[in-house]
């Protein structure tokens, strides 16, 4: 932190060193002054940003183009509805659809990621391949990418760690910051504000009150989502929406808590419980099927995988996390294996045969799935999973410049949110949720947020 930012001030505070570091990159473009401030110093390994898969949605990207693939906005945005069940907040919507193929453009060839399109599986509820990641497909590498490009900037100070306590108004604006530092509370003056601390996903009580399909889930990500943009919204007359949303993920491998990833079931992989039979269609998602494995597994199951899908998914970085921390066994049939990981043997080799008829299209799936890349064949391995809360996916009401709203619909003068500190774009509850729908509200409500403010660099209206 420089020395004069507490006297003069700046043009922007981000708090939360994950996902907002895109508008602070975008405001530094624009000539803008920023300070971000996070309350971890580990925030390049502890924020939800850096715990996920670095999957972010562009729809009608170049990348796409290159493919062959025909997307639009409009597609996307069509995609978003149907998954919601047309429960989504239309603005929020189609303004996170329209900027989704810009922002991954922009996230190469202005902040020099590496970007590529993921095409050799596709995600349950996306028409087309429009996921686009990084390297190892990890979200530390992603981060990684957006804090260098950030500290690079001489526009761009960090203060770590700085907790947010409050956001001062003067004549109905934003005025300044309050601060809670190792030297004491400090006040930051600036004229605008972006909340990008995250949700809720790590305040039980919270949780309990408007999630409680997934309370009993083990919760993987930041121990400082704890709802400081609730708190400090509902005392500036913020309004909020969606707080029964969120993202689960079914296959959050044990007792490593390492990532074993869908891609194991898209490539043709089956959970199972410890009778060893299956009990849904996997293929409707991975955030919803966390929730069926508390109601039909006791929140025990097993992802049954063979050699083929292996190797398809060592491109994961989280997935060679997994085989590296011995969270896969293997066995050279149904019933050895069975045996190894504790579960019943008759149970798992009728399950391996059916599954073997359906993805052979010799008999039809009485769950209705329907997508089985191939059979499973020779060795076969078994990952323990448990059902996890990944992060909330509601909060702070924002409008499609990531505007923080209050009840009347007004937006509130230099406030804006992103990622999980404002409402997002997957409905109610965990059904919504499309891959992407955690990355791509927090890095294009950040860059939309930039865009607002340098758009009205006079008056923050």
């Amino acid at each position: 932190m420089t020395d004069n930012t507490e006297e003069e001030g700046v043009d922007l505070v981000v708090a939360g060193g994950g996902g907002g570091l895109a508008a602070a990159i975008r405001a530094a473009q624009h000539g803008l002054s920023v300070l971000v401030i996070d309350a971890s110093e580990h925030f390049l390994s502890a924020n939800n940003t850096a715990m996920s898969t670095a999957m972010i949605p562009g729809a009608g990207s170049r990348w796409q183009s290159e493919a062959g693939i025909a997307d639009s906005a409009d597609t996307f945005y069509a995609d978003i509805v149907a998954k919601t069940k047309g429960q989504a907040d239309e603005n929020l919507a189609r303004a996170l659809a329209e900027v989704s193929g810009p922002l991954v453009e922009w996230l190469a060839d202005e902040v020099g990621l590496p970007m590529s399109l993921v095409t050799d599986f596709p995600y349950p509820g996306h028409s087309q391949l429009r996921c686009h990641t990084v390297p190892g497909r990890a979200g530390a590498v992603l981060l990684k990418h957006l804090a260098e490009a950030a500290q690079s900037s001489p526009l761009i100070d960090f203060f770590v760690p700085a907790r947010l306590i409050d956001v001062i108004m003067t004549d109905g604006t934003v005025s300044a910051v309050v601060v809670d530092t190792p030297a004491g509370l400090e006040t930051i003056h600036t004229r605008a504000v972006l909340l990008a601390t995250n949700g809720f996903g790590a305040d039980a009580e919270l949780v309990g009150r408007y999630l409680p399909e997934i309370a009993g889930a083990v919760y993987y990500g930041s121990d400082e989502s704890t709802g400081t943009a609730l708190q400090i919204g509902a005392r500036l007359g913020a309004a909020t929406a969606y707080l029964d949303a969120y993202q689960g993920h079914a296959a959050l491998a044990m007792p490593s808590a390492t990532l074993a990833g869908w891609a194991t079931v898209m490539h043709g992989g089956f959970l199972v419980n410890e009778a060893g039979a299956r009990f849904g269609n996997e293929t409707s998602g991975y955030s919803e099927y966390a929730q069926e494995s508390l109601r039909h597994a006791n929140g025990r199951a097993w992802i049954i995988l063979d050699r083929r899908i292996h190797e398809a998914c060592l491109s994961f970085q989280d997935y060679q996390d997994t085989v590296n921390l011995n969270g896969i066994r293997w066995a050279t049939t149904a019933a050895e294996l069975a045996e190894l990981v504790n579960i019943d043997s008759a149970g798992l080799t009728q399950t391996l045969a059916e599954t073997r008829e359906y993805a052979a299209a010799r008999a039809a799936d009485a769950f209705g799935r329907t997508l089985w890349e191939a059979p499973l064949n020779g060795e076969l391995a078994a990952i323990f999973v448990q059902p996890a809360l990944f992060h909330t996916q509601g909060g702070l009401r924002v409008d499609g410049q990531g505007r923080v709203l209050r009840d009347t619909g007004d937006a509130i003068t230099g406030l804006y949110a992103s990622g999980g500190a404002a409402m997002g774009i997957s409905g109610h509850g965990a059904a919504g949720y499309l891959a992407g729908n955690g990355l791509l509200p927090a890095l294009g409500l950040a860059y939309l947020a930039a865009e607002h403010l340098h758009a009205n660099a006079g008056v923050v209206s």
